[in-house]
């Protein structure tokens, strides 16, 4: 199979190289400062799901979708949610030459701008909860794996072809994945999840296992959740849960502190004075709310002072 992979940072090129070493075809579209050393060591992937690399030569490496060559099965979509509508543009021209588009971002949203740009018959979406880091150029390290990948249709109801297929490539490369009848399930979960912990922590600055001992903070945790919830659910979307009750047990005995000690990744952006996920994540719930009539103002809230720290940490960079 021959796939591109678009916005290659930490998660791109893991999976870039785990599907080279499986026998694939891979084109990596990255920034320009990881091509040298890829170029002349190749790239190597270790952590929790084992040791695997690509030799030099053996990975396509671009910086501008006017290079990229040939005809791909698969254009598998990595950027951070803000570039969606980037990556749309920029892969707009290869449309005829590109089989399936795989959204494997974080938050809400993205499948369904993919499916409105390529139609939704080209488009699967995917639910990934594994952890990436990039140790040093050329080297990626696994540090967590949560759960298999999630991928599906970005209509839900059955599983095609394409995902079936996907989902065995991955699995065969060397991580677990498999192919589900609604992905959007799957994504709605994980934004519970997220916007819970992840817009609070960077707002008070601190790692996820303390928003859960405060009872301040839970206060809010559970009006996150709720809120979500409800958005959710008049969006005609399901979660695995019968009742926002029954995931709070789940969140707090299970799911929490599994993650106590991380620190949340729009935390670390704003520390590095960039762009945050906010409009996927807290942002989406938000956005959902107004159209629908949902009241959010806990997320309203978060959503705000997200927004307001952004500017102030990009404003300075």
């Amino acid at each position: 199979m021959r796939f591109v992979i678009f916005g290659a940072g930490a998660l791109g090129q893991a999976l870039g190289c785990l599907l080279s070493q499986d026998g694939h075809s891979v084109d990596l579209l990255l920034r320009q400062r990881f091509i040298p050393a890829i170029e002349a060591q190749g790239l190597k992937v270790d952590g929790v799901l084992g040791e695997f690399s690509a030799k030099p030569g053996t990975l396509g490496l671009y910086d501008s979708v006017e290079k990229l060559p040939g005809h791909y099965d698969y254009a598998l979509i990595t950027t951070k949610s803000y570039d969606t509508d980037l990556a749309i543009k920029s892969l707009m021209p290869l449309q005829e030459r590109i089989d399936c588009f795989v959204s494997l971002q974080n938050g809400c949203g993205n499948v369904e701008k993919l499916a409105a740009a390529f139609s939704p018959e080209k488009v699967l979406g995917g639910r990934v909860i594994t952890g990436f880091e990039i140790i040093a150029p050329g080297t990626v390290r696994i540090t967590v794996t949560a759960d298999a990948v999630h991928l599906g249709d970005s209509i839900p109801g059955h599983v095609s072809q394409s995902a079936l297929q996907l989902a065995d490539i991955i699995r065969q490369a060397g991580h677990p994945a498999v192919a589900v009848e609604d992905v959007h399930q799957s994504l709605y979960a994980k934004l519970l999840y997220n916007c819970a912990l992840n817009p609070l922590g960077a707002v008070l600055g601190v790692h996820y296992g303390l928003l859960g001992e405060q009872e301040e903070t839970r206060n809010l945790i559970d009006a996150v959740l709720e809120e979500s919830f409800a958005v959710v659910a008049a969006l005609g979307g399901s979660l695995p849960w019968n009742s926002v009750e029954e995931y709070k047990k789940l969140f707090y005995e299970t799911l929490l502190p599994v993650t106590y000690n991380h620190r949340p990744s729009m935390l670390q952006d704003l520390e590095n004075g960039k762009q945050t996920e906010v409009d996927s994540l807290v942002g989406y719930v938000t956005k959902k709310g107004a159209e629908l009539g949902v009241a959010t103002p806990t997320c309203d809230m978060l959503t705000a002072l997200i927004r307001f720290r952004q500017k102030m940490v990009t404003a300075q960079s």
